[in-house]
């Protein structure tokens, strides 16, 4: 019986070694394994292609040496620091892997006065003042030869786009000469010297705020409208407004896309600026309001429209003409239910503002990929410009929703075909006196060979805006004079959200294809639904109740007409009385309703977060409890078969 026991423990003791062996031993070898499973819906933590594709195009080690302060003083805000700089190790544990031996990654813990201080200094990093830390530290710097990327801090709110911060670091310091930007424009965006020939308005334009923030970051070269060919050197083009562009320079337009070039088109519908000269009054005689790029937007699969997008969520308030704010349901304020949080480019802007903007209508042809990065609300409807700019009122009064998200601002991907079969549009020719045009016609035409080019050679990137005036200063910013000179503030996310996409487009086109990582959170959309549909009931029950009152003052109006007396039209009839009863029941009667709609509402909206609370805490130990009793089942079952 001994010897039986001393033999059980030996090989329960001989099994747990091996057992503990065997967990050792796949823990090495999974750890020399580089590879990781992502189980997250949206892939939240395995890099994006374009980022890859950057990783693996280097040919020359690039350092990144990551700084971040080890304070021994544990205060919420250092805990909460620290736990963001594993969250920057661990994805540049990442980039090593893809890369390998060509990024190399250095960290170092900046105390006071030490050499890693001096170096984090040297390199451009900032500190931040937190307390248990007078200095603290989060940054890092890549470096190539010469070339220094510093990203000074690491803010935690731009986790989502950490990856993309990272992979334009690397990719501005492998090419870090500036680039060539092309701006094309119908509107004064480069600024407008002062008249003298005219009495009224002597003073000048100044150059737009978009274009010397530009001008700071790249090569600035401006693109005549009536252009037959874009620079080669240009790698983006900004278009603004091109009114009345020719078929010569849309051709061109066509071309430089189709050779690889990168296009950012801000079209209009109607124009604000050029209709009414906006705020400075120098534009009034310019010609029409709208323009288009008709001929490339055909090829593309897409019309754009000389009409308005009106939106009742997104309306904004203008100052009326006795100062009072008035309701204006075609300058749209775009808030984050019509911006798109999953793109780079606009995935930190959260309000947008665009006047009379006009919508894209289409679908992509094949080929082509279509990316909405700004639509509108499905309470919104197309109106025409002019009317839109004189009153919103009389647009809110006949309003219809037409239950479609408007394309606002939309990004295509994919191989273009050029808009011109035909090839390059030939200029035309004035008219010639009838013995010239015999002539002309007896000669026989020469046919010039067609160069131009039919199709990409490989993917390419365009982007189109429905708005140009939301990149004028007195849409975009707020100025202000002070003792200190003039102060700029900033009113939107404008500028921010046209400087994003230049700058992804003009670095390496594997940017474009960084995405920005996604959100942890999981919010109650079943919730959201719920109220959606619990507003339209309040919406409908106050339209109801304003129909109901018009009609009994058109009826009240009626019935006072019919009197032949004038003494007594200032007195109510019996019948005036009776209609002016009833519609004070039915008021009070509505009033009633929309309470209980909105007690509903919040009943509703209650017991399914409390199901739900409950289904959170209590799924996990049900599901525990459950597989631990059937577990006990089988082996009760196992031993008294035995």
């Amino acid at each position: 019986m001994q010897k039986k026991s001393f033999e059980t423990i030996l090989f329960s003791g001989l099994g747990i070694m091996l057992m503990l062996g065997l967990l050792v031993a796949l823990n090495v070898i999974t750890g020399a394994v580089p590879a990781r499973i992502d189980l997250t819906q949206e892939k939240a933590y395995t890099l994006s292609a374009g980022t890859k594709a950057i990783l693996k195009k280097l040919d020359t080690p690039v350092k990144i040496r990551f700084y971040c302060t080890q304070s021994e003083t544990a205060t919420p805000e250092t805990v909460f620091l620290k736990n963001y700089a594993r969250k920057v190790e661990d994805l540049l544990a990442e980039y090593e892997q893809v890369a390998g031996k060509n990024l190399i990654t250095e960290k170092y813990d900046p105390q006071p006065d030490s050499d890693a201080e001096d170096s984090a200094r040297l390199d451009g990093l900032e500190p931040e003042t937190v307390p248990g830390a007078d200095r603290f530290y989060l940054g890092l710097s890549v470096n190539l030869a010469d070339a220094r990327e510093t990203i000074p801090f690491l803010q935690p709110t731009r986790e989502r786009l950490l990856e993309y911060d990272l992979t334009r670091a690397v990719s501005r310091v492998v090419t870090p000469e500036k680039p060539t930007l092309g701006v094309m424009s119908g509107l004064p965006v480069f600024g407008m010297p002062a008249n003298p020939m005219m009495q009224m308005r002597q003073q000048g334009m100044e150059q737009w705020t978009i274009i010397t923030e530009l001008r700071g970051d790249y090569n600035v070269k401006r693109v005549d409208l009536t252009t037959d060919k874009i620079d080669d050197d240009i790698k983006v083009l900004l278009v603004i407004h091109p009114k009345d562009i020719s078929d010569k320079a849309q051709y061109a337009i066509d071309q430089f896309v189709l050779r690889g070039g990168k296009l950012i088109a801000f079209l209009d519908p109607f124009s604000v600026l050029d209709s009414r000269a906006g705020q400075s009054g120098m534009l009034a005689n310019m010609g029409g309001s709208s323009s288009n790029l008709e001929k490339l937007l055909k090829a593309w699969g897409y019309t754009f429209e000389p009409k308005v997008v009106a939106d009742l969520n997104f309306m904004m308030k203008l100052r009326g003409p006795n100062g009072a704010p008035q309701d204006a349901p075609a300058w749209l304020g775009v808030m984050a239910d019509g911006i798109n949080k999953d793109d780079v480019a606009s995935s930190q802007i959260d309000n947008i503002w665009m006047p009379l903007a006009g919508a894209f209508t289409g679908v992509p042809v094949a080929g082509l990929k279509e990316t909405v990065l700004l639509h509108s609300t499905k309470e919104s409807q197309l109106v025409d410009g002019f009317l839109a700019n004189l009153s919103g009122e009389s647009i809110i009064k006949e309003f219809k929703p037409s239950g479609v998200n408007y394309k606002l601002a939309i990004r295509l991907t994919g191989k273009f075909k050029t808009a011109f079969t035909n090839g390059k549009p030939e200029d035309k020719k004035d008219e010639k006196p009838d013995a010239e045009k015999k002539d002309a016609e007896k000669q026989p035409e020469e046919k010039k060979a067609d160069d131009s080019l039919k199709e990409c050679q490989a993917a390419n990137t365009v982007v189109l805006f429905g708005d140009a005036d939301m990149l004028y200063d007195n849409f975009a910013l707020r100025k202000f004079d002070s003792p200190f000179g003039q102060l700029v503030s900033v009113l939107n996310g404008n500028l921010s959200l046209a400087q994003n996409l230049v700058e992804q487009m003009t670095g390496d086109s594997n940017l474009i294809a960084v995405r920005s990582r996604a959100e942890t959170g999981r919010p109650f959309t079943r919730v959201r639904a719920m109220q959606a549909e619990a507003e339209q009931k309040f919406q409908a029950e106050i339209k109801r109740l304003e129909d109901s009152l018009a009609d009994t003052q058109r009826k009240l109006n009626e019935l006072q007409q019919q009197k032949t007396d004038k003494d007594q039209r200032f007195i109510l009839s019996p019948e005036q009385r009776a209609a002016l009863e009833k519609f004070r029941k039915d008021e009070r009667d509505t009033k009633l309703r929309l309470k209980q709609v909105q007690k509903d509402l919040r009943k509703e909206v209650v017991s399914l977060e409390t199901r739900l609370k409950w289904i959170n805490i209590l799924a996990m130990p049900l599901a525990v409890t459950v597989t631990g009793i059937v577990i006990a089942i089988v082996k009760r079952k196992k031993t008294s078969a035995k």
